[in-house]
């Protein structure tokens, strides 16, 4: 085996001081089941399944008139973090999307059955209003819970919270384009995001 074939891409990662960073992610969130999807983006990878970007490439398109479903959430008591699990050489990225919705109400209820034992595709977005996918398809141990809390006296605060923990092969890739939702089709372009993978190298 040649040295080269080997070889992986590396670069490097700078930051000019002074540069905000804003930190959080802003109010909306989108999500389906992956069985409502006839294909979704894949991320683009080598001859051997390593990434070669963290950007998503292709489009969602859905099975008949299933649609994206929007979630409003409060931003400043939700988050996204993502971790590193497993050993090594089969390390992969855990990524943990917590949103946490005000209401406690029938719709909210109903939420907990279609996000509770389904395998669910999430897209949020972040400060600088690029969007992100949590959930993989090929991934079978993701997790979403749904939990309600009505607080407790006039002081309290009332809450429905939606966990999920979804494996992948990196933090939550990028996503640069359209969905159908059940209020017509949303653009989710964002500027900041290049997407000029050839398709040849995405997933199959």
């Amino acid at each position: 085996m040649s040295k080269d074939a080997c070889s992986i891409a590396q670069q490097s990662l700078d930051w000019c001081e002074g540069t905000p960073e804003p930190a959080g992610i802003r109010r909306t969130s989108y999500y389906t089941a992956f069985s409502n999807l006839v294909k979704y983006p894949r991320l683009p990878v080598d001859h051997r399944g390593r990434p070669t970007s963290s950007v998503l490439k292709g489009e969602f398109v859905m099975k008949g008139d299933a649609v994206f479903h929007k979630i409003v959430f409060l931003p400043e008591k939700s988050t996204f973090t993502s971790e590193t699990q497993g050993e090594y050489p089969s390390q992969s990225q855990l990524d943990k999307l917590t949103l946490l919705h005000p209401g406690v109400g029938p719709e909210a209820v109903m939420a907990q059955v279609s996000i509770n034992n389904t395998k669910n595709v999430f897209l949020f977005q972040d400060k600088k209003g690029r969007w992100r996918m949590v959930g993989h398809p090929d991934y079978d141990d993701m997790k979403n819970s749904v939990a309600q809390d009505l607080g407790q006296g006039s002081a309290g605060t009332t809450s429905t919270t939606i966990s999920v923990e979804a494996p992948n092969l990196v933090s939550a890739p990028f996503f640069s384009g359209t969905i159908t939702t059940d209020e017509g089709e949303i653009d989710l372009t964002s500027d900041l995001i290049q997407v000029d993978m050839d398709p040849e190298d995405a997933q199959p």
